[in-house]
């Protein structure tokens, strides 16, 4: 059937499994509903040992995916004389067949993508592997646009609430070019502030049942990658005609609040409307303001400012969002909600040769924190507008509780580890888990591990459509009943429907063409392309760290234990959150051992003595124990590298 098809089985007997003798069910595809793979597959060549053999074996690097046989006449002439130049070559093949009682399947050869290693084609091969199209959007698409420059129409203007003599700015980060939501807040009244959520109009231009639009759909979701962003919408849309640059009149979908300085909400109201946003900051901007909120900012110190407002105005405004935003995070978390934080890594890039120079940890500030909680309001607000007129075809995003069973490990765990996690509900789990946060090395190291082993049991959160006829719209992770995706819609096609379904709620637009068979079945296609994106990105985060280790190693850091195993241990580096497993044959050892005492796990290393330490050494692994790691570049793939544990410098 392929790679993550929907298929229908056949079961055809009952066997049993070696594994406790448990019963295991057999059978055979019979049918396949939906390919879902595209049949193209990145990986390398070898030539077959067979006489007279016309054709060569593609082994691909996904290993769910067969090996291939193309023919030899579509291959690089050289490669017949001298396969071994080609050992390092990335091709890309796509299957043609594959033959019932035969081990590999049939297909053609593509092109060579490049050197195995290199950024580039390992780039193109991950999006090729995943399906991620990053071809050009076709002339079709293309005309559904008005040519630049564009301006809105006057009628277009007295069809919507103007808030172009606002106080109106973005908060991004410091590179970003596709602006879709900006933010505003006034003082109105005695402990009274109106606030707006203001976010680009994509469906303005982005028609329904138009070749834009069913382009949009196919790819559902922008991929972002270290180096570059694979866009949903074409980069005019993104970065001109819908993106909220400052001095420019914008169409977006505001949502106002009228609330209190405690964050209570006496008022809300949700409007297509038009905007000038009066300046671009950047999280670092806002951050600054945030740190000094009486400072007397000069002109060259921020991006250009557009409109009759000021800097101290700005900044005032800016301060105000900032407290609104901690009372509703305060109170969310009081609520019940859960944030499970990661470390991010960031790379600085050498600008001629593009490789990775410098590593960083992305810092979350509370200007991040900010823009984070009236995005979730607007969110949540939109949510209960489109399910309040639609019930039976609101389009929401829903996240499942995590797997019982990996919970209650879990919780085993954390009792043999005498650590008191309460995993009842996500406030709980979220309470529980801030408790072990600390400064120092050690509780530093145990709040990311516990976060990381936290994670596991987690499931990701879905778009669904009401028409499903489920009735468990619950957010988990945000703990609120319902919850949907607005505020990005440039790089999410969920946000598309959204706008559309909100603006056929308040009687803009007629109702939508879709009916909930099709929202449905969009909901599912969405999820899998978001899932894609999200390994499509971690890939690239992982490629170019595996690249800056390769250019910059080798590396010591310094990491803590998380997960005992017979021959090895999984450690996470604590400078930049990544994990990596660490094997005992990998070291000059005399002897190891792996012990269960009681459900705690650990490993019992005896080191060698050498010309630097004439006795032997003795370490003791189990989780929380603080080790120091070499990550060194692999020698036989040049993409991977290695974690080795160092030797402790005295007895532990």
């Amino acid at each position: 059937g392929g790679v993550g098809s929907n298929v229908v089985p056949l079961i055809t007997e009952t066997q049993h499994c070696d594994i406790q003798d448990e019963l295991q069910k057999t059978g055979h595809v019979v049918f396949i509903v939906e390919r879902k793979h595209t049949r193209v597959a990145t990986g390398f060549l070898k030539l077959l040992t067979e006489k007279n053999c016309a054709d060569a074996l593609m082994c691909p690097l996904d290993h769910r995916v067969p090996r291939i046989r193309v023919p030899l006449a579509e291959c690089p002439p050289e490669f017949i004389k001298r396969p071994q130049d080609f050992s390092n070559t990335l091709f890309i093949s796509r299957i043609t067949s594959w033959p019932e009682f035969s081990p590999f399947a049939l297909g053609q050869l593509s092109r060579s993508l490049g050197e195995a290693g290199d950024i580039e084609p390992e780039t193109e091969a991950m999006l090729v592997g995943n399906g991620i199209d990053y071809e050009q959007f076709s002339a079709k698409a293309l005309e559904c646009l008005p040519k630049l420059p564009w301006s809105m129409s006057d009628e277009e203007v007295s069809r919507r609430h103007d808030f172009r003599d606002r106080c109106i700015f973005t908060i991004d980060p410091s590179t970003a070019r596709d602006l879709d939501d900006a933010l505003s807040c006034e003082k109105i009244g005695d402990d009274l502030y109106e606030v707006g959520v203001h976010i680009a109009d994509v469906t303005h231009f982005v028609h329904e049942d138009t070749a834009l639009d069913s382009e949009a759909q196919k790819r559902a979701t922008s991929v972002y990658l270290v180096q570059k962003v694979i866009p949903m919408l074409p980069r005019q849309l993104c970065e001109h005609l819908c993106s909220l640059n400052p001095g420019e009149d914008k169409a977006t979908f505001s949502v106002i609040w009228k609330m209190k300085g405690s964050g209570e909400i006496v008022d809300e109201w949700c409007g297509k409307s038009v905007i000038r946003s009066c300046v671009k900051l950047s999280y670092d901007h806002a951050q600054d303001m945030i740190n000094d909120p009486e400072k007397k900012w000069s002109s060259d110190e921020l991006p250009p400012l557009y409109g009759n407002h000021t800097i101290d105005k700005i900044s005032t405004a800016v301060n105000m969002l900032h407290r609104l935003a901690k009372e509703l995070r305060s109170q969310r978390f009081d609520n019940g909600a859960l944030r499970i934080e990661k470390i991010k890594l960031s790379y600085k890039l050498d600008r001629d040769s593009g490789l990775p120079c410098g590593c960083f940890v992305y810092v979350y500030k509370d200007s991040n924190k900010l823009v984070e909680e009236f995005m979730l309001l607007a969110n949540i607000t939109v949510a209960h507008c489109i399910f309040d007129k639609f019930p039976d075809l609101a389009f929401l995003r829903r996240h499942f509780p995590p797997k019982t069973k990996m919970v209650d490990d879990l919780n085993v765990l954390c009792d043999n580890l005498s650590i008191e996690l309460d995993t009842t509900t996500a406030g709980t789990l979220h309470e529980s888990l801030n408790r072990y946060s600390g400064a120092d090395s050690y509780s530093n190291g145990r709040y990311q591990v516990l976060m990381e082993l936290a994670s596991k049991p987690m499931v990701l959160a879905q778009y669904f459509c009401t028409a499903d006829g489920t009735d468990n719209f619950n957010h988990y992770a945000l703990n609120v009943p319902l919850y949907t995706h607005f505020t990005s819609p440039i790089r999410r096609y969920p946000d598309i429907i959204v706008h559309r379904l909100l603006a056929a709620s308040l009687s803009v637009t007629p109702q939508i063409h879709m009916d909930g068979k099709r929202l449905c079945a969009l909901a599912i296609h969405s999820n899998d392309k978001k899932t894609t994106a999200k390994k499509v990105s971690e890939q690239s985060t992982d490629l170019f760290f595996n690249i800056f280790v390769r250019e910059c190693g080798p590396l010591l850091e310094e990491a803590m234990v998380m997960n005992i195993l017979d021959q090895a241990a999984d450690v996470i580096l604590l400078r930049i959150g990544v994990v990596k497993r660490v094997y005992c044959n990998a070291v000059p050892l005399d002897t190891w051992s792996h012990d269960n005492d009681y459900g705690m796990q650990k490993l019992t290393l005896i080191w060698k003595a050498d010309g630097y330490n004439p006795k032997p050494k003795k370490q003791v692994l189990e989780v929380f124990t603080i080790v120091k790691v070499f990550l060194v570049a692999g020698n036989k793939s040049p993409k991977k590298y290695s974690a080795i544990l160092q030797r402790p410098e005295q007895d532990i």
